[in-house]
């Protein structure tokens, strides 16, 4: 949830134009994250959660992909980026981790 807050922050700044475009991808992409991990543990079996596990995975590749593009286009500069990297990479090790230990279940 930190790097959704810290999407969320960091999005204020781009240009109005991205509102519907870049904005709106990014935002809707880091909320999904923690909200299948959420709905995944909500769910009956550990096959479901590990589903809903690998859904939060694709949605952080999706993050780290969108973060690359804002910077290519000089909505973020360097530290931004790199920041926002470091918080991708943690909650990728975290979710890793998460995955394996269901999986062991």
């Amino acid at each position: 949830m930190e790097l959704v807050t810290e999407i969320y922050r960091v999005t204020k700044k781009f240009p109005k134009e991205e509102v519907f475009g870049l904005v709106r991808q990014l935002r809707r992409s880091a909320i999904s994250i923690p909200s299948n991990i959420a709905e995944g543990k909500g769910r009956l079996s550990k096959g479901e959660f590990r589903q809903f596990l690998g859904n939060a995975r694709g949605s952080l590749a999706e993050v780290e992909t969108q973060i690359l593009i804002a910077q290519n286009l000089f909505y973020l500069d360097e530290s931004e980026t790199n920041r926002l990297l470091t918080k991708v990479e943690e909650v990728g090790k975290v979710l890793n981790g998460l995955i394996s230990a269901v999986k062991k279940q």
